[in-house]
């Protein structure tokens, strides 16, 4: 008898384990809230590593901070990104890698674009553009994964490389790039490239004016660009630490308030 009833209560957890899990399955599928914390379990590293500063020189006087990143920072904990606070200095918005060339897409983009805007951040996409390959094709790949939304940061084609092209042919194909992204968005592309490479292929360029500038410039206390023009972000470190990030981080300024930066949103 006592083995009888010892089988007969392993039956009967079995029977509950499998309606309980049956169940669990079942709230999984209608609740997003609940699907979205319990993949976060095992989406996530279990130990981040956490810091008391950002372990870089922050340039004074700006109000608007943020951060860019790609699968290189891999998984990243986004709550704990828009949480971490030193001194007055918070993050207002972040940019992610999206695309590459004709085909490549980041694989941290999916995650990192949805769990961005989940945490309130502002968020952005950007390209990285290959001159040596058909803008067209780069344009198609960038708006096939690229879904934007009112509130979002425009587009960002990240030129910082020749690859063997003629400065005609850089600007000839980024401009074409740009022009493709403005009528399928309804919006001005980002120019995001580095002080040297400006200097040398669109600084001076009637064509390149009416664009937004993000220019990566590092080791200085302040940013100019050689032909005077307006930036509106500065990339001003590559080796910033963040809760939530494992990895050194890019970190950027914005040249406005909080008011400027929802201005230049999508509507």
């Amino acid at each position: 008898m006592a083995l009888t009833g010892k089988r007969w209560l392993n039956r009967r957890q079995r029977r509950l384990l499998m309606v309980a899990s049956v169940l669990f399955a079942l709230l999984l599928w209608l609740s997003p809230t609940l699907r979205y914390y319990t993949f976060s379990l095992f989406e996530y590293p279990i130990h981040y590593k956490e810091y008391k500063h950002f372990d870089i020189r922050i340039p004074g006087n700006y109000k608007i901070h943020g951060i860019d990143v790609s699968k290189w920072q891999s998984r990243i904990d986004w709550q704990r990104v828009k949480a971490m606070k030193v001194g007055n200095i918070r993050f207002s918005f972040a940019f992610m890698k999206a695309t590459e060339g004709s085909w490549q897409s980041d694989k941290q983009y999916g995650g990192n674009w949805e769990n961005a805007k989940k945490s309130g951040l502002i968020r952005g996409a950007y390209h990285f553009y290959l001159p040596q390959v058909n803008p067209k094709l780069q344009a198609v790949n960038f708006m096939r994964v690229v879904q934007l939304r009112s509130g979002d940061l425009p587009p960002v084609v990240d030129v910082e490389e020749s690859n063997g092209m003629s400065g005609a042919q850089i600007r000839k194909g980024t401009k074409t790039f740009m022009d493709i992204l403005e009528q399928h968005y309804g919006v001005k592309p980002i120019l995001y490239t580095n002080r040297d490479f400006y200097k040398r292929y669109f600084a001076d360029e009637p064509d390149f004016k009416p664009y937004i500038l993000w220019i990566a410039h590092y080791h200085v206390d302040e940013l100019s660009l050689p032909d005077d023009a307006n930036w509106h972000f500065w990339q001003h470190s590559d080796e910033g630490r963040v809760n939530g990030i494992n990895e050194k981080v890019d970190f950027n300024v914005f040249y406005g308030d909080s008011a400027d930066l929802r201005r230049i949103c999508v509507p």
